[in-house]
């Protein structure tokens, strides 16, 4: 195991308090303003679940129907609210539902902790009832775990664990607790928060001659081009980054993590990236002469094939984790660090300047996916029912203020692309790991960590069957969710695959539905289907309105596809605008 080094400030001295290790637990939450944990009970960790009885008035306790629901609402409240999530889970197969989750906050570098109970120490590797080797099983899928065997080390560790959890570029974090240490009394000085830990360094130290380079670059640019991710938004820098495209005039496109870092309605707002963002950005990409990429991984989704990918451009890469400059795309000027701290930097040497031919090359192409594709989703002359057209409406209705929860398929990639946002942290999805099951749980989630803004999830007719249990946790918490079910009867992304590039070979994608309505009434949930255009408008308006959680399933085209699209091994430039181009 390693050795923990942590130096933090000094709290005042205080008499030392003999407690047990799972009061040491509750306390530390509490010292880390942590409000609200998701979690479900098991043997293993009940005498965390025994102490946590005399902190309900410190502690709101959220129990889920399973565990993966438990991460996944860890990472919805972390998602809206920009702290750290915890979730609770006991050992063996409570530990292994985590990993989804952990593998999915991984990935979109979301900061959870989480705390599960393991068997006694004099039990680990004996194949003892529900032991499970969750230190081994994590390690690839969390930023830092820890196995705790001895009470006096858990104010230590979990201090580390919430540290590392939310600085830098923000991650999941599994700290497995024994049984005996749970138990064990020892005494307690108080909670001290971790503040820096040797060998660990958050933020790379920013180097000016970069700053500067990318400067020049962009400078002296004819055609620059932006394209940005969810480090705006972890960085806390979307004020920042505003200032810094306006400044230079700057064209900019977000990956769907990205998402609402700017304002939708943002003059300088292009679009989305990759395989099913908008015609212009795509394009572009190629033809911009220099790119410039803050707080985005270049993902496969984004790039297409990567030697077709932006070869004439010189590249600037903005980035925390020095971890992903130069990992897929060659980077002329690097720029590490916080980009909270690096684009005032870069803003302050920046001339003032617009790039209005430049800036109309991205209108001319929006137009031109208005007409084969956008109209044809927004604005449909067939008797079905679009996707498009139902986020059309919710977006009229809500202004643009609501948080949008989206789970893993077509729904998703239609809402990223028709949904409008007006403020940060609002759009919330599985990106990197395309988690199904994700929305509903991460939803309740997003409301407690948002309380006072509308919550709207999102979710096809597969995702929802993964995690539906999770209406019994809205149902006990009395949360206020909206639910939305776009219903195509059918799993549709995997179906379209099918459809385009396996001589619509429809292989076990039918999917059957039990009537959602009366599933949601036997929750308490009230709810509605509808299938006609007439009743659109009229129904969301109740689900929005209604006075608590509320479902609403709206029937939609069967075999309707999501267009423009990056068809597999090309590049952004060949996208498509219809099944006719595949």
């Amino acid at each position: 195991m390693e050795t923990l080094e942590i130096t933090a400030e000094k709290n005042i001295a205080q008499p030392t308090t003999e407690i047990s290790g799972s009061q040491a637990v509750l306390e530390a939450l509490v010292a880390e303003g942590v409000e609200t944990v998701f979690g479900y009970p098991g043997g293993a960790i009940m005498p965390i679940y025994d102490a946590l009885y005399d902190y309900h008035d410190r502690l709101k306790h959220i129990l889920v129907r399973h565990e993966q629901g438990g991460i996944h609402a860890a990472q919805g409240f972390a998602r809206s609210s920009g702290k750290v999530g915890v979730t609770f889970a006991t050992s063996g197969p409570g530990a292994t539902n985590l990993v989804t989750g952990l593998a999915d906050a991984m990935i979109d570098s979301t900061p959870v902790v989480c705390i599960t109970g393991q068997v006694f120490a004099h039990l680990l590797g004996t194949d003892a009832f529900q032991e499970v080797d969750v230190i081994n099983i994590t390690t690839p899928v969390t930023k830092w775990n820890y196995q705790v065997t001895d009470a006096n080390e858990i104010p230590a560790v979990l201090a580390k664990a919430f540290y590392i959890a939310g600085t830098g570029r923000p991650g999941p974090v599994l700290i497995d607790i024994t049984k005996n240490a749970q138990l064990q009394k020892f005494d307690y000085a108080g909670y001290t928060k971790c503040e820096h830990i040797r060998s660990y360094r958050p933020k790379p130290i920013v180097r000016k001659q970069y700053i500067e380079e990318a400067a020049k670059l962009i400078n002296e640019a004819k055609q620059p081009f932006v394209i940005f991710g969810q480090g705006v938004i972890l960085g806390k820098a979307e004020k920042e980054f505003k200032k810094f495209i306006e400044k230079a005039g700057l064209p900019a496109a977000w990956t769907i993590l990205g998402l609402s870092a700017l304002p939708t309605e943002h003059p300088l707002n292009v679009g989305m990236l990759g395989m099913h963002g908008n015609y212009g950005p795509n394009v572009l990409t190629n033809e911009c002469d220099v790119l410039i990429a803050v707080g985005m991984r270049f993902d496969d989704r984004v790039t297409g094939r990567l030697d077709k990918y932006a070869k004439q451009a010189k590249v600037i890469h903005l980035d925390i984790d020095p971890a992903e400059i130069d990992k897929n795309v060659k980077t002329t000027v690097p720029v590490w660090g916080d980009c909270k701290e690096t684009l005032p930097m870069l803003t302050e040497l920046l001339e003032t300047k617009f790039y209005p031919q430049w800036l109309e090359r991205f209108n001319e192409y929006k137009q031109e996916e208005q007409k084969i594709c956008i109209n044809k989703e927004l604005n449909p002359t067939t008797e079905e029912l679009t996707m498009g057209e139902i986020i059309n409406v919710l977006n009229e209705l809500t202004n643009g203020d609501a948080i949008i929860v989206t789970d893993v398929g077509q729904h998703q990639m239609v809402a990223c692309r028709y949904a409008k946002f007006n403020q940060s942290k609002s759009n919330i999805t599985s990106g990197g790991a395309g988690t199904m099951g994700f929305a509903l749980p991460a939803a309740i989630g997003a409301k407690f960590g948002a309380p006072e803004r509308t919550v709207v999830a999102i979710i096809g007719d597969g995702g929802v069957q993964m995690t539906i249990q999770e209406l019994g946790t809205i149902m006990q918490s009395e949360i206020d969710v909206k639910i939305l079910i776009l219903n195509n009867q059918f799993l549709g992304m995997v179906r379209q695959w099918q459809q385009l590039f396996h001589d619509k070979r429809y292989s076990f994608v039918d999917i059957a539905s039990p009537n959602y309505v009366m599933v949601a009434k036997a929750y308490n949930i009230e709810g509605q289907s509808i299938s006609k255009r007439e009743g659109i408008r009229t129904a969301l308006s109740t689900m929005l309105n209604h006075n608590g959680s509320y479902l609403l399933e709206v029937m939609v085209g069967k075999e309707d596809n999501v267009f423009p699209m990056v068809p597999q091994g090309r590049g952004v430039s060949e996208i498509v605008l219809s099944k006719e181009q595949v």
